[in-house]
């Protein structure tokens, strides 16, 4: 990423009229997420809130901005996105809204003291070596300990209204994402980055095609054809429509790479992920890459292209 992201930690940043970016830190990734501030009426919107990391303090951060945030728009449930929510909740007294679908399944993650074993059964259930999956489970919770969540907030739903700007679904990234539009600026959260692309993997207790939920949401995009987007990492893009066709291409050469590693002999996500990842990834990479295969695999079942196989013990897939 440009290093101009990485030198405007916590201070807000003027990127359109009335909508300021403020950029926090994360300990892996992108190194960066952007949150955005939209100025209204009655005061500011903020959009997203975090990791949750101590340093830099919503405190220090809203120090720089002239008035009050008035509400807080979550738009997915990844801890990048809603781990500060209740600190800033705190700092702001301001309530916190939240998609009706991604709230909960915020509260089955971040609020579940089972989780873990929920997802370790579905790692080793999809190929992922017992002590392979020890160290990805282990991996996962690297955020864990800063989620702060907000508990019960406003929920909301796509078609409604936040300060004069439209609700939209974005479902792929996360099953419950949703995004803000007005008057052709898009507030994207992680359904369209630039210059990556969005991860779109598939988990336990989610819908079962993510990718095709994900190619849902680009479509749609595409024919609304916003002029800006602001997304929660990277770059602000300025042919939305463009980056979405661009994204769609990606996943549809992904599909063909991920048909082309199955055959007749049956074979794992996790066998799979190496095939489209390579064999050399750490941890905390390894799990993403797993998650996504199988959103590939998945969506392969879907259109014809593969074949699923499951019993008691264990998913695998075959050539058609």
């Amino acid at each position: 990423m440009p290093k101009l992201i990485e030198h405007t930690f916590a201070t807000p940043v003027e990127v359109a009229p009335g909508i300021l970016r403020v950029t926090l830190p994360l300990p892996s990734g992108p190194r960066h997420v952007h949150c955005f501030l939209l100025r209204g009426e009655d005061g500011w919107t903020l959009v997203d809130t975090g990791l949750g990391l101590p340093e830099p303090s919503w405190e220090e951060i809203l120090a720089h901005v002239d008035g009050p945030v008035v509400r807080i728009f979550v738009t997915h449930m990844h801890p990048d996105h809603v781990g500060g929510a209740a600190p800033a909740a705190r700092a702001t007294g301001a309530p916190v809204f939240q998609g009706r679908l991604d709230y909960a399944q915020c509260e089955r993650v971040w609020g579940s003291p089972d989780w873990p074993e929920r997802i370790a059964g579905w790692f080793l259930s999809n190929g992922v070596p017992p002590a392979v999956a020890d160290e990805l489970i282990e991996s996962g919770h690297v955020f864990a300990d800063f989620v702060r969540f907000a508990w019960n907030p406003t929920l909301v739903e796509p078609g409604d209204e936040i300060d004069g700007w439209s609700v939209l679904a974005g479902p792929g990234h996360a099953d419950g994402h949703l995004c803000l539009h007005r008057d052709g600026v898009l507030v994207a959260g992680d359904t369209l980055l630039a210059p990556i692309t969005p991860a779109v993997g598939l988990y336990p207790e989610s819908r079962p095609d993510p990718l095709g939920d994900y190619t849902g949401t680009l479509l749609a995009f595409a024919a609304l054809d916003p002029h800006v987007s602001y997304g929660g990492h990277g770059e602000t893009i300025h042919e939305p429509a463009a980056r979405a066709r661009a994204i769609l291409a990606h996943h549809e050469e992904r599909l063909d790479r991920t048909e082309a590693a199955l055959s007749g002999q049956p074979r794992s996500g996790f066998e799979v992920s190496h095939d489209l990842f390579g064999t050399a990834l750490p941890a905390i990479q390894r799990r993403f890459a797993v998650a996504e295969a199988l959103s590939h695999l998945e969506r392969l079942v879907v259109l014809g292209r593969a074949r699923r196989h499951e019993d008691d013990r264990a998913v695998a897939y075959t050539a058609r």
